[in-house]
């Protein structure tokens, strides 16, 4: 506890040179600006032998310079919210601490750790895991083969031209004109293209700059053939257009 009521440690803000970013912190009034600096290359990275330290309020008024490494911190007057700027005299460039894409990586080849036990490619292997349970993996690969066999009888049964009307569980129907059926490159399976009588879609016939069919922007989508139930539906007139 501090004699003069001063309290012990000081919020401020760090801002540095060589950094866009600024970092509240707490520090003990008690320490050298020589072993504040020390502190201060966790935040900013600078080296401390290369650190000028400049104190400004909270208003970012400039007060004085930090320039006696001897002196405490707490002999400054410097108190919660003020900004402490620390300007780097290493000859670092702007912005050289925040660009991780210069760091270099560490890159373990794959045969050494194939090798490694203490890793998660060991620990699924003992414990036959996803990919290294064969049994599994053939059971999931026999249920997607039989699920897209279902999927393209069911799509087998629907036509480029025929109305229908898509039923999606927690959404109301819709009703359009099949305008696709069958494989697409956005998603694995069946796919039905639809236009929809008004713009209840998403697209316009188009996903990821391939064109599946043509119609208006927000009236094309794409969904599951169980979803899709094809009869002679009269087209559904939603009042969209209607003037107020």
């Amino acid at each position: 506890m501090s004699v003069t009521g001063t309290p012990a440690v000081v919020s401020v803000s760090i801002s540095s040179s060589l950094n866009s970013f600024r970092a509240l912190k707490r520090y003990a009034r008690g320490l050298t600006i020589a072993e504040f600096k020390c502190k201060l290359e966790l935040v900013v990275g600078s080296p401390a032998s290369c650190m000028d330290l400049e104190l400004y309020t909270s208003e970012d008024k400039f007060v004085m310079k930090l320039d006696s490494d001897e002196s405490l911190l707490g002999s400054y007057p410097i108190d919660d919210g003020c900004r402490i700027h620390v300007i780097d005299r290493s000859g670092a460039t702007i912005g050289e601490y925040e660009d991780v894409s210069r760091v270099e990586k560490f890159k373990l080849p794959d045969s050494e750790y194939e090798k490694r036990t203490d890793t998660a490619r060991s620990f699924m292997k003992r414990s036959k895991l996803g990919q290294y349970n064969k049994e599994e993996m053939q059971k999931k690969e026999a249920e997607h083969e039989q699920k897209l066999v279902e999927e393209k009888a069911l799509a087998e049964t629907i036509s480029v031209g025929a109305r229908c009307e898509v039923r999606s569980s927690g959404q109301p129907s819709k009703r359009g004109t099949v305008m696709y059926v069958g494989l697409t490159e956005f998603k694995p399976g069946y796919w039905i293209g639809i236009k929809y009588d008004e713009p209840l879609g998403k697209h316009d016939g188009s996903v990821s700059g391939k064109q599946y069919f043509e119609c208006q922007p927000k009236y094309g989508a794409f969904v599951k053939p169980q979803y899709v139930t094809v009869g002679d539906f009269p087209e559904d007139d939603y009042g969209l257009d209607d003037e107020m």
